[in-house]
Formats: structure tokens, C-alpha cells, sequence
């Protein structure tokens, strides 16, 4: 699967997000290493707390699954109802749920949904990240 397909899916699963409080609608499309895609888009909820984002929602539906072997995830996101403008970084939180089950060098896709994707590593949004081999020593 191309980065421009998995894109194309995070933009699909966009259009699924609960946002009644930010309108704000993010889109996820993880890929398994064996070609299998978990979309995802973000829940939120009154108390905020609670609120789940898209890439954490695919995340968890997959290993749910039973998959654990994750190749790229492609993520876009922008005011509801209106064109994706900008690129949408995982938060912090996603950074480390992807540290728990991916090398540093998965694959995030970004793109405005313009055809263009920014390819970035794992490593390098989640520099010196802390890993169940942190917990080894």
C-alpha cells in the first residue's frame, strides 16, 4: 500500500470523528507489516479526559485483533466539515502508545490531504523515547 492510499483512508476515517466540543476531526490509518489497515478517528468526550484520538482508536482496535507487527500509520486531521488545511502531528500520548508496539523506525504519514505526504519516523517525533527496555535495567 502506497503512503498516498493509507493518506486516502486516514481521510475516509476523518469523516467518522465524534468532535462536538473541539470540531476538530482527526483520521487514522494504521498498516500491519502483513498489509492489513485499522482505521481510526478521534471520540471525544464531555469530561476531556476521556476523549480517545484517532491514531490511539486504530491502535487499540488492531491490537484488540491481535495484530502487533505495525508498518505506518497515516494521520490527517483539520476543522470538521472543512478541507484539510494543515498537518495534524500525533500528541504525545499517541507518540507513546506507538513506542509500546513499534520500532523507531515506523512510518507516520502526514499530508494536508493535498496529494502530498511528509514522511516522518518515529524516532524522529519521539526522540529518546521511553520503551519496555527502559524497564529491563
Amino acid at each position: 500500500m502506497t503512503p498516498l492510499e493509507l493518506v486516502n483512508l486516514a481521510i475516509e476515517a476523518r469523516e467518522h470523528a465524534y468532535i462536538p466540543y473541539s470540531g476538530f476531526a482527526v483520521g487514522a490509518a494504521l498498516l500491519t507489516k502483513d498489509g492489513k489497515v485499522y482505521q481510526g478517528c478521534n471520540i471525544e468526550n464531555s469530561a476531556f479526559g476521556p476523549t480517545n484520538c484517532a491514531e490511539r482508536t486504530a491502535f487499540f482496535t488492531a491490537v484488540y485483533k491481535g495484530e502487533r507487527d505495525f508498518e505506518a500509520i497515516a494521520i490527517v486531521g483539520g476543522k470538521g466539515g472543512e478541507p484539510i488545511s494543515e498537518l495534524c502531528a500525533p500528541c504525545g500520548v499517541c507518540r507513546q502508545v506507538m513506542a509500546e508496539f513499534c520500532e523507531s523506525d515506523f512510518k507516520i504519514y502526514l499530508s494536508k490531504g493535498d496529494g502530498v505526504v511528509v514522511t516522518k519516523t518515529l524516532a524522529e517525533l519521539l526522540p529518546l523515547s521511553f520503551t519496555k527496555a527502559d524497564l529491563e535495567h
